[in-house]
């Protein structure tokens, strides 16, 4: 779910994330996602290149601690990312600032996992490369309830070279979703009813970084 763009003077905008992924063969024809609570209509899709390095300590300290480190191009939300723990409701907070023009890590992102990670030195962990072709699905009123993600996705284990491909859809709440659990429920229920019919079946992984590392 998004937030306000980020700030000045080193303030990350923060979001929650709350999504479900199924895996799929490719050239699936994506499910019709019109009859979903709350979904009025679904825009056409938009293609987006997205290119992905994740960092962590030699000793994987910001893994074990449940979190990820991004810096990504392409797509509106291009920059650098926290991915904080799962939550009990499966939601993970997100935080986000501008990419700027270094690719080091900046002192303000630095700073938000130095209770974790130390001074100790964040370096590649992988790469993910993602073709995604996304679709707000929306509100009678034009909100994004959820958006739709078709995503191709190539990855690379920077630290004993292994690289992997595979085809997975993603749905994950928008600003529009309404904050009530039963609703939640039941819309994630019919988003699983929907993507099961239409041959996609349970994610090998809930985490794209997990399963670039063979997790």
């Amino acid at each position: 779910m998004s937030s306000a763009d980020p700030g000045s003077g080193g303030a990350p905008a923060r979001s929650v994330e709350v999504e479900l992924k199924f895996d799929v063969e490719p050239g699936a024809a994506v499910p019709d996602w019109s009859a979903l609570p709350s979904v009025a209509s679904v825009s056409a899709g938009e293609e987006r290149s997205l290119d992905a390095t994740y960092l962590d300590t030699d000793d994987a300290a910001l893994a074990r601690h449940g979190y990820a480190l991004r810096r990504r191009t392409g797509g509106p939300d291009e920059g650098w990312h926290i991915k904080g723990p799962r939550g009990a409701d499966g939601g993970r907070v997100e935080l986000h600032w501008p990419l700027g023009e270094a690719a080091t890590v900046p002192d303000a992102t630095r700073a938000e996992l130095a209770a974790v990670a130390g001074d100790a030195e964040l370096t590649p962990l992988a790469r993910i490369r993602n073709h995604r072709i996304a679709y707000s699905l929306l509100s009678a009123g034009g909100g994004v309830v959820a958006e739709f993600a078709d995503d191709h996705v190539s990855t690379r284990d920077e630290r004993s070279g292994t690289e992997r491909e595979w085809h997975e859809w993603e749905v994950e709440l928008g600003p529009a979703a309404p904050a009530d659990p039963a609703w939640r429920q039941s819309f994630f229920a019919a988003v699983e009813r929907a993507a099961l019919a239409a041959g996609g079946r349970a994610a090998a992984s809930d985490s794209k970084l997990a399963r670039a590392l063979g997790h």
